[in-house]
C-alpha cells in the first residue's frame, strides 16, 4: 500500500484514524494502531509479516534479558545473539544473492570449480528500516541509555508504526517511548492542521514534481550508451532532483501522518542541496540514517578520536557499509565508497586548512560531487554509470538537436532549471510556519487536491526498494 494512492488516502487512513481516536483505553488504541500497521504491511505481502513480528519479539526479549543480567559477558552474548539474528535475516534476504553472484564471478574468473547456488529471494518491504529501528533499541538498552520497554504491545506499535515502517525515518525508541506511554487524549486542531500541511507538501512533491520527472529520467538512463554532454547532464540532474523530491515528499508525508496520530517524528530532510560541504550534506540528507550510522557505527569504530588518518578510515568504512545498506549491488557499494572518499578527503582538507573560503564555490563543488555520485546510485550497472559520467565530461560529444528531441522535450530541460533554483532558494517544509489561517489553509488544500487529482496509478516511492 502506497501513501499516495486512493486506497490509502480514502480507505485505510480514515478508518485507522477514526478507530484510533474513537477508542479510549490506551491498550485498545495501541492494539488498533498495531493491527492497522500490520494490515498496512500485509497489503504488500502477508507472507513476510511473521518475519517482522519475529524480529520485533527477538529484540523485545533481548532487551529484557540484557537488563536482568549483571554479568558483562552474558549481556554482551545476548546482544551479539540479537544482532546476529537481525543482521542474519537482513543478510539472507537482501545480500545472499549478491554475495553468491560475486563469489561465482571470482570462482569463474580464477577457474576454481563449480559455482555456488544462488538464492532467489524476494526482498521483504521495509526490512532495512525496521531492522535498524529494532537494533537501535537493543543496543541502547545494552548501553544503559534506556530501560527495557515493559509492554510488548507498545514495542510492537513502535516497530510497526505505519508512517515510518517502509522507508523511515529511522525513529529510535527513546524518541517514541514517552509518546507511546502517554497517548494524546484527543487530536488538537494544531496537530491536525500541521499534519495536513505536511501531507499536502509531501504529496505535491511526490506526485506533481518527482513523478513528472520520472518518465524523462527513465528514458535518458535507458539510452545511456547514446547520451552526449547535454543528455548526460540532464539525466544526472533530473534523477538527483527526482530523488530529492521523492524522498523529501515521503519524509513530509510520514511526519504529517504521525501528527494525525498525535505523534512527533524527527526531521529527516533539511535542504541537502544547500549544503556547504559533503559533511554538511550528510547532516541534511536522510538525517535519521546519518545519525544512526554515526552513533552505532562511526563512534564505536573510534569516531574522530584517533587523528585525521583514523577518522578518514572510519568515515570510509561507515559510508561503504551505508552504501551496501541501500542495496545489494555493485553500484550501491561504489556509491558508498565515493561518499566515503569524499568525506575522508574533506576531513583531511579541513584539518589542513585547504578548503575554499568561498561559500558559493563550496556549495557548487558539493552539489556537483553529489550529482555525479547519484549517477552511480541510479544506474543499473557500473558500465551504464560510466557512460553517463563519461558523457558529462564530454566523452560522448555534444548531441545535435534532433538527437535530443527523440529522448526528451524542452519542457523537461526548463523544469530542471526551475527546480535547481527552487531547491537553492525556497525554504524547506520545516522552515515554513503554518499558522492555520484560512487563506493558507485554502492554498494548501488546493495543493493537496491538485496532487490527488494527479494520481494515475501505483507509484511507489523510490526508497521503498531499499
Amino acid at each position: 500500500m502506497v501513501f499516495t494512492s486512493h486506497l490509502f488516502l480514502f480507505g485505510f487512513l480514515p478508518v485507522t484514524l477514526l478507530g484510533f481516536w474513537a477508542l479510549r483505553p490506551a491498550r485498545l488504541r495501541l492494539g488498533w494502531l498495531t493491527i492497522a500497521s500490520y494490515v498496512f504491511y500485509a497489503a504488500w505481502s502477508w507472507m513476510y509479516l511473521p518475519l517482522m513480528i519475529a524480529s520485533t519479539c527477538t529484540d523485545f526479549a533481548a532487551g529484557h534479558a540484557i537488563a536482568r543480567s549483571s554479568e558483562p559477558k552474558l549481556r554482551r552474548a545476548i546482544l551479539i545473539a540479537a544482532l546476529t539474528i537481525n543482521l542474519g535475516l537482513l543478510a539472507l534476504f537482501k545480500y545472499a544473492g549478491f554475495f553468491a553472484d560475486t563469489t561465482n564471478g571470482l570462482v569463474s574468473l580464477l577457474g576454481l570449480g563449480k559455482p555456488l547456488p544462488v538464492l532467489q529471494l524476494v526482498l521483504p518491504l521495509g526490512i532495512s528500516f525496521y531492522t535498524f529501528n529494532s537494533l537501535s533499541y537493543t543496543i541502547d538498552v545494552y548501553r544503559g541509555r534506556i530501560p527495557p520497554e515493559r509492554s510488548l504491545l507498545r514495542y510492537c506499535a513502535f516497530v510497526a508504526l505505519f508512517p515510518h515502517l517502509i522507508a523511515g525515518p529511522i525513529v529510535r525508541y527513546e524518541q517514541m517511548a514517552q509518546q507511546l506511554a502517554r497517548l494524546r487524549p484527543r487530536l488538537t486542531a494544531d496537530m491536525a492542521s500541521r499534519g495536513l500541511f505536511f501531507i499536502a507538501c509531501g504529496c505535491s512533491k511526490k506526485l506533481l514534481i518527482a513523478d513528472s520527472l520520472a518518465p524523462d529520467v527513465n528514458r535518458l538512463y535507458a539510452a545511456h550508451a547514446h547520451l552526449g554532454l547535454t543528455g548526460s547532464w540532464l539525466a544526472a540532474l533530473g534523477y538527483s532532483l527526482q530523488l530529492y523530491f521523492d524522498f523529501s515528499g515521503y519524509s513530509d508525508i510520514a511526519v504529517g501522518l504521525a501528527c494525525l496520530l498525535g505523534f512527533e517524528f524527527p526531521q529527516n530532510f533539511n535542504s541537502p542541496f544547500k549544503a556547504d560541504n559533503i559533511s554538511d550534506f550528510w547532516r541534511r540528507w536522510h538525517m535519521s540514517l546519518s545519525g544512526w550510522l554515526r552513533d552505532y557505527l562511526f563512534i564505536p569504530l573510534g569516531g574522530s578520536r584517533g587523528g585525521t588518518a583514523q577518522t578518514a578510515r572510519n568515515l570510509a568504512i561507515v559510508m561503504l557499509l551505508g552504501g551496501l545498506w541501500h542495496g545489494a549491488a555493485a553500484t550501491f557499494v561504489v556509491w558508498g565508497a565515493i561518499h566515503g572518499v569524499l568525506l575522508a578527503g574533506h576531513g583531511v582538507m579541513r584539518a589542513r586548512g585547504w578548503t575554499p573560503r568561498s561559500r558559493v564555490v563550496n556549495r557548487a563543488a558539493t552539489f556537483l560531487c553529489v550529482v555525479a555520485a547519484f549517477v552511480v546510485f541510479r544506474s543499473h550497472g557500473l558500465p551504464a554509470a560510466g557512460d553517463v559520467l563519461g558523457g558529462m565530461i564530454g566523452l560522448g560529444g555534444i548531441e545535435h538537436g534532433s538527437a535530443l528531441t527523440g529522448l526528451l522535450d524542452t519542457r523537461f530541460a526548463l523544469t530542471i532549471g526551475a527546480l535547481l533554483v527552487f531547491v537553492n532558494v525556497v525554504p524547506n517544509t520545516w522552515q515554513v510556519r503554518f499558522d492555520g489561517s484560512f487563506v493558507k489553509g485554502l492554498a494548501y488544500g488546493a495543493l493537496l487536491a491538485a496532487a490527488i487529482l494527479a494520481i494515475a496509478g501505483p507509484s511507489p516511492f523510490l526508497y521503498y526498494q531499499f
